[in-house]
């Protein structure tokens, strides 16, 4: 009996991934890739799956690093981007760095030989038609216009983003709260009744002063030339930038101190108050409340430090401002990566609200074998949230805080994992029975965290295995 192929729009490293999954499952892909006819502002060939800014997928460690887990789990569940990407490896410490060129090759010969894959060269510019009843859409941050605007006018004008204004997250448990504490301003309570919402860092006015001239001095990211034509907007201005315009900008903005009681020094009035907002709903992970910037990493990490309650801060995301296309997908994607409003159509990679060239990848791993399953009659649950690819999509179709617009773009870290069960976290030294303290004790955490991660990908693993020989 003939399988009806199913559509791969963008061959970049969620399409090659997710064609990679579903022919290797069995079924027909035909992949749609504009490049080879119309380029694009930042690639530099035709070639699929080609590294268009670094040539590094972050750390190999999957015992105690969330994108060393990630790159375990795809391993496990034969994924061509890190298979490809181990091949074609590089000298870079303890990080996966690739071969640019022969990586992309070879993905692209190794889909061309694929006895299941065509591939297409030509730009789809609109909503695939009707009889095109499986699409996976993977066309990245650089999404072609016309079928952006296709997608803009389906899906409304405010849930698809071009312009990501991200700022930086910091793990909660890395938060001074000896220092900081929970307010929100005027004490005024939310949709949820908390009237202690936020987490305050107050500033005097020598600290303050400190900080606005290592805002101005901190070296800045310059915008590619394919992003300058992207203006920012009043309400995401980089923090720098409002610097720029006046010392006390800031304290008229996003730094206002009104409304907000120090409890750790009730008798001064505050300068300036940071404030970070919860950003999961696990509360793991915390926002800087407008704190978007352009600030190179490095300079985001030192100057943010000088914040009161965040000399230890640990950051699950850097701040940064760049053209990007992205979905509100939690509110449009159900957790088969779907369009809820037309199912016939999947998205994948950066388009649903994901970071990096691995976690990308994921997504294609993941469409693709739910695609793919659906094809062949077999039902096909997400990969548990204590798994990498499992807190991935669990974030992006549902992970944000309900009835908040919060959404943004997010790398692979473990604050996007459930804590560990409990009695799984290594309370003392083995070598020296000493208790486990700061940054150690928050190793012992994340190994857990993988330990669990790696034998619940297993798991769910084995039991599409079962699915398969149980036919």
């Amino acid at each position: 009996m003939s399988i009806k192929p199913i559509h791969i729009i963008g061959g970049g490293m969620a399409g090659s991934e997710a064609a990679w999954q579903a022919a290797e499952m069995g079924v027909p892909v035909i992949i749609h890739e504009m490049r080879g006819t119309r380029g694009t502002e930042a690639h530099q060939t035709d070639k699929l799956a080609e590294l268009v800014c670094s040539n590094s997928f972050r750390s190999d460690d999957h015992t105690s690093n969330a994108v060393g887990v990630l790159h375990e789990e795809m391993r496990r569940a034969n994924g061509l981007i890190i298979t490809k990407g181990g091949k074609h490896q590089v000298p870079a410490g303890s990080a996966l760095a690739v071969d640019r060129e022969g990586f992309s090759e070879d993905v692209t010969a190794t889909l061309e030989a694929h006895p299941n894959v065509t591939i297409v060269r030509e730009e789809i510019d609109g909503i695939p038609p009707e009889d095109w009843d499986s699409v996976i859409i993977a066309t990245g941050p650089l999404t072609s216009m016309n079928l952006a605007d296709a997608i803009r006018t389906h899906t409304g004008e405010e849930d698809l983003a071009f312009f990501d204004a991200i700022a930086p997250i910091v793990y909660f448990d890395s938060i001074d709260m000896d220092k900081a504490w929970r307010q929100s301003r005027y004490d005024k309570p939310g949709p949820g009744g908390d009237t202690a919402a936020y987490i305050n860092c107050a500033m005097n006015e020598e600290q303050y002063n400190a900080f606005i001239d290592a805002l101005i001095a901190g070296e800045k990211t310059e915008f590619k030339d394919w992003e300058k034509d992207t203006p920012y907007f009043e309400g995401c201005l980089p923090i720098e930038v409002m610097a720029e315009r006046g010392r006390e900008t800031l304290r008229f903005g996003p730094m206002k101190p009104v409304g907000l009681t120090n409890p750790h020094d009730p008798d001064v009035k505050s300068h300036a108050v940071v404030q970070l907002r919860q950003d999961n709903a696990l509360g793991t992970l915390w926002n800087m409340v407008g704190f978007q910037t352009k600030l190179k990493y490095g300079a985001q990490a030192d100057i943010f430090r000088m914040i009161p309650g965040l000399e230890n801060a640990q950051f699950a995301r850097l701040g940064g401002i760049h053209r990007n296309t992205f979905l509100n997908s939690p509110k449009l994607l159900d957790e088969q990566l779907r369009m809820k409003s037309m199912p016939r159509l999947r998205f994948a990679g950066q388009v649903t609200g994901v970071e990096g060239y691995v976690e990308s990848a994921a997504m294609g791993l993941l469409a693709g074998r739910f695609a793919a399953a659906e094809r062949l009659g077999r039902e096909l649950t997400q990969p548990p949230e204590t798994t990498a690819l499992g807190s991935l999509i669990a974030h992006i179709t549902g992970g944000h805080l309900e009835g908040k617009q919060t959404f943004q773009p997010m790398n692979i870290n473990f604050g996007l994992f459930p804590d560990p069960e409990p009695g799984t976290v290594a309370k003392t030294d083995p070598e020296t029975g000493k208790r486990l303290k700061g940054k150690a004790k928050g190793r012992a955490k994340k190994q857990a965290q993988a330990v669990k991660a790696l034998q619940d990908i297993d798991a769910w693993l084995a039991a599409q295995t079962e699915v398969v020989a149980a036919e």
